[in-house]
Parts: structure tokens; sequence; C-alpha cells
């Protein structure tokens, strides 16, 4: 029997965020109802978890979500270029203008849990069923910081980047930073710029080109149709999964990073990954010289994929240089004292993981995973959205988001239509 006290509607979404607010347009469009709940405001990471001089990586012209492409529905004048933060929340608040959600700001779920056919949703506001709901919360719950953080003598001062906003956050003297992803090494930039001495623990990251041949890298493989290899087509789906992102800047109109070059340019000190901390003793592992030789690799094997795409269209396009290092570690250093080299402070960029704890599900591998088939699980009316590789590169980035979530907008409206997910509350 129904029950009146507690609300019903079919969709319920978590998570305000473009992956959210993308999918409930896409869902109003096929005349079905939705509600967001966002524990913050929406777009909250791109307004308030991002440091002051952040600015996409990708270009303005992969900003595409649904019927709100930057450069044709939204207006946008700078397509090959990079937007900074404050134009970034300017362009996904526009999109939520256009498309006008049912969007519950300050509202955090607490539980999801199936029952009676549906799902019964309970939020900070109360209990809601629904027969469908969707995870639009991404990956970045809980930032990561190793367990031997605690070790570290109390004299250093700690910051996750999440709460990195600029250098004048920091004390004086030279900085750790930790991890070579696209934050590590934009925040890198930040404090060579800042003329600060900056130590880097370099991990396993790969790089890519930013400009080559006469045009941006995306842009290439973007013609060579590179983004449209999906997970079931990949060759190695696993390192897809787990690889991080390929670092490079958009910063000053786009840039590729090289580290050795900061060494040399810029007298940024480079060690391996970081393995252990005691008081004021750091330790690293001694992999420095292959994780910047395995950065190069895919640099260059980027570069060879643009050649071999140019080569067969036959494209007349300028010729570069084949890649040289500029540099060479000469020893491996696995342990340094930070106050004997000067270091008063240790900046981890090592990214998060996701908290899932609150769905109630039989949808997650044994490291807590989420396994669906292009957002959609095995439990019936649970999908995720908003995940890299969620079907191809571009998912989990402004590239993508349109594709995934008008297909998981169809696959809900036809579980819907036959009956999947139907609550006794409905």
């Amino acid at each position: 029997m129904k029950d009146t006290q507690i609300p019903h509607i079919p969709v319920v979404i978590v998570g305000g965020g473009q992956a959210g607010l993308s999918t409930a347009y896409c869902l109003k469009q096929k005349g079905i109802e939705s509600i967001i709940f966002e524990r913050h405001e929406k777009f909250h990471s791109w307004r308030n978890n991002r440091w002051d001089s952040f600015c996409l990586v990708t270009p303005n012209w992969q900003c595409r979500l649904p019927d709100f492409h930057y450069d044709r529905e939204y207006g946008g004048t700078d397509p090959d270029g990079f937007m900074l933060k404050d134009e970034i929340t300017a362009y996904v608040d526009a999109f939520a203008e256009m498309t006008q959600p049912n969007l519950r700001e300050g509202v955090d779920v607490t539980r999801v849990v199936p029952r009676d056919g549906g799902f019964a949703v309970e939020t900070s506001v109360g209990t809601w069923t629904c027969e469908q709901v969707v995870i639009a919360t991404g990956g970045y719950d809980t930032p990561i910081e190793p367990a031997y953080a605690k070790n570290l003598s109390p004299e250093i001062f700690q910051m996750h980047s999440v709460d990195y906003r600029n250098v004048e956050q920091f004390p004086e003297g030279g900085v750790l930073i930790v991890g070579t992803g696209q934050s590590g090494v934009q925040l890198m930039e930040d404090f060579t710029r800042a003329g600060r001495d900056v130590h880097l623990a370099v991990g396993p990251a790969p790089r890519s080109p930013r400009k080559y041949r006469g045009r941006d890298a995306t842009d290439w493989l973007y013609d060579a149709g590179h983004y449209n290899l999906t997970i079931a087509q990949h060759p190695d789906p696993h390192k897809a999964l787990t690889q991080t992102n390929h670092y490079m800047s958009g910063r000053d109109g786009g840039k590729e990073i090289d580290l050795r070059k900061f060494h040399v340019d810029h007298g940024v000190e480079l060690y391996g990954s970081l393995a252990d901390m005691d008081g004021t003793s750091v330790k690293f592992l001694p992999d420095l010289t292959k994780n910047l030789d395995d950065a190069d690799r895919s640099y260059v094997g980027i570069r060879n994929q643009i050649d071999a795409y140019i080569q067969w269209e036959s494209i007349d396009a300028p010729v570069e240089p084949p890649f040289d290092k500029v540099w060479e570690p000469a020893e491996e250093r696995t342990e340094i004292d930070l106050a004997e080299a000067g270091i008063s402070s240790v900046l981890w960029a090592i990214g998060f993981r996701p908290d899932y704890s609150w769905i109630e599900a039989d949808v997650f591998d044994a490291r807590g995973k989420p396994v669906f088939d292009r957002g959609v699980t095995a439990q019936p009316g649970l999908h995720f959205i908003g995940l890299g590789w969620l079907n191809t590169w571009g998912s989990g980035r402004f590239l993508g988001i349109e594709e995934d979530s008008r297909y998981l907008a169809d696959q809900i409206a036809a579980q819907i239509h036959t009956g999947v997910g139907q609550s006794e509350y409905a």
C-alpha cells in the first residue's frame, strides 16, 4: 500500500555537478521527473575545491554539456583556449539556468537501499522513495594521504591539494609536493612562479604533448577518433581504468610540462615516489629515472600516434624535431632530512578515493569500485555517471558527458517502461 507520508519521485539523482544536471536535463526531455540532491551547492567542486589559478587542461571546445556546447549554444568566443576557474563556473551556472533542474541543495544523502521493487533514499531532510537512482557524486570524496603522514614532525606544515588556493597559505621555506598528476605539476608551477624552492616526489603519471605539428595534441587525437575508443574496445582496460591522467597545462594558452626542464630551468629538485616519513626524515623509492622515462615514453607515443594519423590522411603539417632529454638524474636520492633541506611544508597531490559506504547494493567489486556497463549496474534501477571511462576517455569530463547522460536517460526510460525498479510506492 502506498505510504502518502513518504514523498515519491521516479528518479533520484545524487550529486549536483555537471553529470547530475546533465542527466536530469536528458530525463526531462523524455518527460521523466527527477530530483537532484546535492550536499553542498551545485557545482561545489568547481566553485570551492579548485585553486586560484586553476584552468582547464582540455580546450574549451571540449565543453559539451547536452544542448549547451561552449562555442555553440553558450556562445563562447575562445574555443581553443582554456577557461579559468570563474569562467568554468559561469559556464556551468548558465547551463543550470537553461535547464532549470529540480535541485535541492544542502541535502546530504545518507543511505540508498533497494526496497519494495524500487529504492528508499534517506537524506538529511527525510526519506524519499523512487524507482531509479543515479549516483553522480564523482570519485573525489576522500582526499588521499598515506598513513605515514601522521609520523611527520609537527614542525612541518601539511596540506592536501583540495584545500590549496595559493602559495600565500604556506609558511616561508621550501615545499615538498607529492604527486605528479595534473594537479601536482600545476601546483609545482604555482610555487616556482612565486620564487619558492620546490621539491617534487615524482610518481608514475604519464605526460602528453600540448602543441604538436601546428595544433593542440587533443585536436589531432579527436580527429583521429582516439576519443571514440570505448572501454570495451580498449586493448588494456585495466590500464585505462587505473592509469593517472596525462599531465600538461592549459595555463598561458596551453603548455606541456617537462619535469626535466623544470629541474634545469627552475631548480626543482626531483625524487622518486615517496615511500615513508618519520620526524623530518623522508624516504623515496629509487624510481625517479624510471618514472621520468615512462612519462617521456607516453609523450613520444602520443606524438607517434599523431604522426601516423597525419601520414595516413596525407595532411600537410609542419615537422618538428625528435624529442630530446634535457637532463638525466645522476643518482637516485632515496632519503632527505626536510629540516636540513630547508623544507617547511608538504603538499599532498596524490588524489582522492570515492566513498560509497552509504549505498547498500551488491554492485561493488572487491576493491569497492562500482561494477557497471556504461553506468548501468546489475541492481535494477541503480546507475552511475560522471566517472572516468564510464564508456570512453571523455566520460567524467566535459567532452563525454552529453553522450553518457543521453545514453543513461535512454536506459532509465526503457527500465521504467518495462517496469524495472517499479516501486509499490509509485
